[in-house]
């Protein structure tokens, strides 16, 4: 790893209510010079598939308990009006060092409660989940890593990334560009939207983010609207006012020929949507992680709407930060189908998942060791009816399982000495195994929590059943015709004795048996 990756992947800074503000990446800023040609292709784009205008889908035949329309479906019509981006955070690429992950940086530093010399000891270690490991690469991996991505994200139907820019100088900023180039040698109709980070930039200077801005703007993957207008979001846009953000959009307009479409994301809605909707084409805001959370997510719709704006909406499914000392009770897939059900139901316009990969929160959609696809794979389900306006028809028993690996009270046994608590406006803590069932027709599922067994009739269609907690290993099998057509296992036991603390829920998918462990 280069010198100096450690403090930046290591500040992973956090997104936090107002109040709370995300530590820094300790780099300095400095004029940011265009060049005529940023984003040289880098590699060949990937052959289409015929009529599709995007490379062949990479999900597994049977993997998801529907068809998954094409990339053109998606894309066109009423579909293609609804957008679906996902938060991509820089300091977690797939690989930080292109090792084999029995012994990575993620494996060594970030997981390991002694790693990075004992700095993330006090809190258990850094990170409680890490991306599904990828092989060692030869020549550049780093960008070969960053095109598995895209191309991950694209085949679930998302449109884009969100890209969080956390420093204008140094790693992230190098990845932020070549995470342009990725996206647009995968599959030149996914697209990236700058989403400058208000609690981590180190600028007062209008005249320096609209450089940067520009710089990736020279890319042919950043977003623009048809009339031809750039999408900036800004992360927390309240941190400067109106006026400065209008000396951003001005400088861009008149030094660079960039037209902006302005969407700012807030984390207090309420207090700033007035003052900014002069200058903006939409709002959006991190939302709570919490299925108890969501009852606002209709009047913040309405209220951008009503303004003239297109909304945003936030699409979550859990959060848990050792190094903050906080969690949000998830209830399972609670906070995940509530949140995409807001977005259906309340007429946004556009989701931003969040977070693609800022395991720091522990809000990670995109494949990990923990959750192998199934955040994703459901999330494909509610995006396919967001886009297309049809609840897709579910042609394959599939059951997805989460719970925790301990006990939502538990006592860590190691040197741990700061412990998560409940975020204020969350959910109590509870202690539950979901079954998450999609099935052609009605049928019994057998399940298994440590020594504890039990049946129930399951209906056709979507259906949670929630089970108490208990140690040791739980499982789900469908019976039906003397058959068993699905069934999943969570290879993670629970356990009342743990070493550190780990509040996030664990996910398997009966579509892809073995992924859970990055078989």
């Amino acid at each position: 790893m280069a010198a100096g990756e450690q403090g930046v992947a290591g500040a992973a800074a956090l997104r936090v209510p107002a109040g709370r503000r995300r530590r820094r990446d300790g780099h300095r800023l400095g004029p940011v010079p265009l060049r005529s040609d940023p984003f040289p292709s880098g590699a060949p784009t990937p052959a289409a598939a015929p009529g599709t205008g995007a490379p062949p889908s990479a999900t597994p035949a049977g993997a998801l308990p529907f068809d998954l329309p094409g990339p053109a479906a998606l894309r066109s019509g009423q579909a293609g009006r609804k957008l679906v981006f996902a938060h991509y955070f820089t300091p977690y690429p797939l690989s930080l060092d292109n090792a084999g992950a029995d012994a990575d940086y993620y494996t060594r530093n970030y997981l390991d409660p002694a790693g990075e010399n004992g700095r993330h000891q006090r809190y258990g270690g850094l990170l409680r989940d890490r991306p599904l490991p990828v092989p060692p690469k030869d020549g550049d991996w780093e960008y070969a890593n960053l095109q598995q991505e895209v191309r991950t994200a694209r085949d679930a139907g998302i449109d884009g990334f969100t890209l969080d820019l956390l420093s204008l100088t140094g790693k992230n900023w190098e990845r932020a560009q070549q995470l342009m180039r990725a996206a647009h040698a995968v599959d030149p109709a996914f697209k990236i939207v700058p989403m400058p980070d208000m609690t981590a930039l180190d600028t007062d200077d209008p005249a320096v983010l609209a450089g940067a801005v520009a710089t990736l703007a020279a890319s042919p993957a950043a977003h623009r609207l048809a009339d031809g207008r750039l999408v900036l979001s800004p992360f927390k846009a309240e941190q400067k006012d109106p006026a400065w953000w209008s000396r951003v959009i001005d400088t861009l307009r008149t030094r660079y020929g960039i037209r902006t479409a302005f969407v700012p994301l807030f984390l207090d809605l309420d207090a700033h949507a007035a003052a900014f909707a002069p200058i903006s084409h939409g709002f959006s805001e991190w939302g709570s992680r919490s299925y108890t959370g969501q009852e606002g997510a209709a009047a913040d719709a309405r209220r951008a709407h009503d303004l003239g704006k297109i909304w945003m909406q936030p699409v979550s499914v859990q959060d848990a930060r050792p190094n903050q000392g906080i969690y949000d009770e998830a209830g399972n897939t609670a906070t995940l189908r509530s949140t995409w059900t807001h977005a259906i139901e309340d007429g946004a316009d556009w989701v931003q998942l969040t977070t693609w990969n800022d395991y720091s929160e522990g809000s990670q959609f995109a494949p990990s060791l923990h959750n192998g696809h199934a955040y994703l794979d459901l999330s494909s389900y509610y995006l396919t009816r967001f886009k297309t306006g049809r609840w897709p028809r579910i042609v394959r028993d599939t059951l997805y399982l989460t719970a925790r690996t301990q006990f939502a009270d538990a006592g860590p046994t190691g040197a741990q000495s700061l412990l998560m608590s409940l975020r204020k406006g969350s959910a109590p803590a509870r202690d539950t195994v979901e079954v998450l069932s999609f099935l052609t027709a009605p049928g019994t599922v057998r399940t298994a929590v440590g020594r504890t067994t039990r049946e129930y009739g399951a209906p056709a269609g979507l259906h949670a059943e929630l089970l108490p907690l208990g140690p040791g290993i739980s499982s789900a099998r469908l019976l039906r015709d003397g058959g068993a057509p699905a069934e999943v296992e969570l290879p993670y036991p629970a356990d009342r004795t743990v070493p550190v603390q780990d509040l996030q829920y664990y996910a398997a998918t009966s579509g892809r048996p073995g992924w859970a462990q990055g078989r």
